[in-house]
């Protein structure tokens, strides 16, 4: 599937665009009046979306922002918790496994997600810019899991597998039994953001690192997304042993004669992700 067929799959409750030559997608929570929230349609059209761009061959990179100042707080609470609240438990375990899903379909994307943070980033949310790849935010930006605040646990949605990796165990802990707001320079502090800008450059410094991705070798860009996600469960024998067939492939795509042709010659590489 190219760019072209993957609009028949373009979200009716979110904003979504792709750059002129397609590589580029953004695509933008975009509820502002309610800071962005998700309902029942919204997590599985946002899944279907994830699940799509596996076949969308020319999509290279991904960025998934919110609109009106803020990135997403999580379930509407009129729309998701309430109704929730009345639901019996296979109904219940039918929609906590659809959440679990679009993290799973975020994650098994090949292109690299970049998620551009302001505002308020909290619950399902949070767990939307953790399931990205590279998280960029403002001094603004505020990321609760919140679950517990709402008498759940804290693990939801994977977040107590995918947090510590990425904040640590004992961060991860006392953002998830605590529920409050991690600031954005804890966030930074932390390695949750790689990077803070201003609120007005957010977006721009977002597209831009995914066009850097996007034009960079494509194809070896997915293996790297994969070994990072693979290799949690393995040891050092298999991980050793999986990046060294991934990089053998990697030895086979023209990209690499590219990029040696060019060092040759002392000009930039360009690469057509193949």
């Amino acid at each position: 599937m190219n760019q072209t067929a993957f609009q028949a799959h373009a979200p009716r409750h979110f904003g979504w665009h792709c750059s002129d030559d397609g590589r580029v997608a953004t695509i933008t929570l975009d509820r502002p009046e309610k800071k962005n929230p998700l309902t029942f349609e919204s997590y599985a059209e946002l899944r279907d979306l994830f699940l799509a761009l596996q076949h969308a061959s020319d999509v290279r990179a991904v960025v998934l922002t919110g609109s009106g100042g803020n990135f997403c707080s999580g379930g509407d609470v009129f729309e998701i918790i309430e109704p929730l609240t009345r639901m019996a438990a296979p109904e219940l375990l039918r929609f906590t496994r659809m959440t679990g899903e679009l993290v799973k379909a975020i994650k098994r994307a090949p292109q690299p997600v970049i998620a551009a943070v302001d505002g308020i980033c909290a619950g399902a949310g949070a767990m939307l810019a953790l399931a990205a790849d590279l998280r960029l935010g403002t001094p603004a930006a505020r990321t609760a899991f919140l679950f517990t605040r709402v008498g759940l646990a804290g693990a939801d949605m994977g977040a107590c597998g995918l947090l510590p990796r990425v904040v640590g165990q004992g961060r991860a802990a006392e953002l998830l039994f605590s529920g409050r707001a991690m600031s954005a320079e804890e966030g930074q502090a932390w390695g949750f953001f790689n990077a803070l800008h201003a609120p007005g450059e957010l977006l721009a410094q977002a597209q831009a690192q995914a066009r850097a991705l996007a034009d960079g070798p494509w194809f070896a860009h997915t293996v790297t997304k994969t070994m990072l996600n693979q290799e949690w469960a393995m040891g050092i024998e298999e991980m050793v042993e999986s990046e060294a067939q991934a990089q053998a492939l990697c030895m086979l795509t023209q990209d690499f004669r590219r990029a040696f042709e060019a060092f040759a010659a002392k000009r930039k590489p360009v690469f057509e992700g193949n």
